[in-house]
């Protein structure tokens, strides 16, 4: 048997509720119902809010990441052309060019 429940909330909060269960492939209903499921069986609720970064800042970090990747490998280049270019033939010049 059901019944329904009918609960004041803030609409935006409702909407957004809706739509990460929509996203998640389910209705805001069985969301609720296993929200109250868990509060019989433990007999408390918590409240937890997990930060999360904004698409906004994702797409900031992804840019300074992919820009410090681009920087990472024209370094290496240049450090591989330098080596190359120093004409060590064996250990021993390396290590004496270095001062070791």
């Amino acid at each position: 048997m059901y019944t329904t429940i009918t609960i004041k909330t803030n609409k935006v909060l409702r909407d957004e509720a809706k739509a990460v269960a929509d996203k998640l492939g389910v209705p805001l209903t069985t969301v609720i119902n296993a929200y109250l499921a868990e509060f019989i069986r433990e007999r408390r609720f918590s409240v937890s809010l997990e930060p999360a970064p904004s698409k906004k800042k994702i797409k900031l970090w992804e840019s300074i990441s992919s820009e410090l990747d681009k920087s990472d490998k024209s370094n290496k280049e240049k450090n591989r052309a330098k080596i190359s270019n120093t004409g060590f033939s064996d250990a021993d010049k390396l290590i004496s060019h270095l001062k070791i």
